[in-house]
């Protein structure tokens, strides 16, 4: 099957035409003839299969041939996300293959002032694509309704629960109108995300292109057994011996992420870290950076696991193996993409045993055990010092200084005012802001005004 096969709306046959797109991969071939029905759908498949195109394609031939004005705060379609990086890739894939057609498309996460966000829909869009916590946040405010919603998708569901999304979703779920399309996709099916499928699905058509949480064929798996607190130097070994075009390192923890890339500096190597406390602008920067080839080592948590979309990556090395055995299909995802080779690399300490365990139960692969190299303990005893933390990019040293006294004075005055301890630690992603933190914060907008963000596209060129 071809796309010329698929009936879809010349304009968007125009656009695939111009990116040189002939062959739709597997699940586009699936899901697209089922979508173009107006059916709803339930898509399983892994990471860099094409799930963007097969829900976007059959959407903006649903727009070509339905034209409507768009609704005054509202949007016509509503796609959800769990990362930042994730939502403004599938933001990017609308403008590409709507290019020669009349829509809006906005991107709603966090990095700017949420005035401007709602300025940006107050005239109404056509697609929103948005992380739940963002969206619940101008939905609150008034400034985005759903009710006007003729397709909805949840993208990379099983992410959603992971980061704790299922009571936003939940809320979202209430608003929508009951005459809509639905589509979910997810790379893994266990029994909690098939309950969540059922609170937006009506009577969905099923298609999976793989195997529920098998790893890429083309991935060459390696592991080691190594201490915890030698894992630095093992990783600094692998890089020397390695042929990297571009790596992705992953930990269990932003500050984890941090001090690798804090020794990798020491030791004179480039790297960048991404993970849910740096800026939108830091994020940005750094994955950038990592896609243009100026840096080849990106150190990430599991929010990047599936919001990136970068080709050459030739290594993906699990400095920390996941807690969650999902969580490694994922990852190991970033490499092996459209019909390359891949080496995926494990450290594995002996707290870490369990989860390999799981690992190799849910992918079904024996993990090989690769020895440590000879001079493995040279190497822990010359192990250079961590360079120094270094302020970010975004901002000037005297720009964070002012920052940071700001918020311990806006803490101190909160504990003084409740008489409660600190505000437990936001979790990674954009969660839903508190009410009375958003208007003491910014008049209003919370949260939202200082981390939230929207990115207009405009309509597609």
């Amino acid at each position: 099957m071809q796309f010329n096969e698929l009936g879809l709306a010349e304009p968007i046959m125009k656009a695939l035409a111009s990116k040189n797109y002939v062959t739709p991969t597997p699940i586009q071939q699936k899901a697209i003839p089922v979508l173009l029905e107006g059916k709803d759908l339930c898509g399983i498949a892994q990471t860099g299969t094409g799930k963007t195109a097969a829900f976007a394609l059959p959407s903006l031939d649903y727009f070509a041939r339905n034209p409507r004005v768009t609704p005054v705060k509202g949007c016509r379609m509503l796609v959800l996300a769990p990362t930042r990086e994730l939502a403004a890739q599938i933001a990017q894939s609308f403008r590409d293959y709507g290019r020669f057609l009349k829509l809006s498309v906005e991107t709603v996460f966090g990095g700017v002032p949420i005035g401007k966000q709602i300025r940006a829909l107050s005239v109404g869009v056509d697609v929103v694509v948005a992380t739940p916590g963002r969206l619940l946040d101008l939905i609150d405010q008034r400034a985005l309704t759903l009710k006007d919603v003729e397709i909805f998708v949840l993208d990379e569901a099983d992410q959603m629960m992971d980061m704790g999304f299922i009571h936003p979703l939940k809320r979202v779920a209430k608003m929508l109108p009951a005459d809509r399309q639905n589509l979910f996709f997810s790379a893994t099916m266990p029994k909690e995300i098939e309950a969540l499928a059922a609170q937006f699905l009506n009577n969905p058509v099923k298609v999976s292109v793989a195997p529920q949480s098998t790893t890429a064929e083309r991935v060459d798996q390696q592991m080691y057994f190594v201490n915890q607190g030698e894992k630095q130097a093992l990783l600094h070994l692998v890089l020397q011996s390695e042929e990297i075009d571009r790596a992705l390192i992953f930990t269990r923890t932003k500050h984890g992420a941090d001090r690798v890339v804090r020794f990798l500096e020491g030791a004179g190597i480039d790297a960048f870290a991404i993970h849910g406390n740096k800026s939108q602008g830091q994020r940005t920067t750094a994955l950038q950076a990592f896609r243009q080839g100026k840096v080849k080592l990106l150190v990430a948590t599991d929010i990047a696991a599936r919001g990136i979309d970068v080709s050459g990556v030739s290594h993906v090395i699990n400095f920390e193996i996941p807690n969650v055995a999902e969580q490694y299909v994922h990852r190991i995802g970033r490499t092996a993409r459209a019909g390359a080779d891949g080496i995926a690399i494990s450290f594995v300490a002996d707290d870490e045993r369990p989860y390999l365990k799981a690992i190799e139960k849910t992918t079904r692969v024996k993990l090989e055990v690769t020895p440590l190299p000879e001079n493995f303990m040279d190497a822990v005893r010359a192990l250079p010092k961590p360079a120094a933390p270094k302020k970010g990019p975004s901002q000037s040293p005297q720009q964070q200084a002012r920052r940071a006294d700001g918020q311990r004075k806006y803490q101190d005055g909160q504990r003084q005012q409740r008489g409660t301890p600190d505000r437990a630690h936001r979790p990674e992603g954009d969660a839903p802001a508190k009410r009375p933190f958003n208007r003491r914060r910014s008049g209003g907008g919370g949260v939202g005004a200082h981390k939230g963000a929207v990115q207009r596209t405009g309509a597609p060129r």
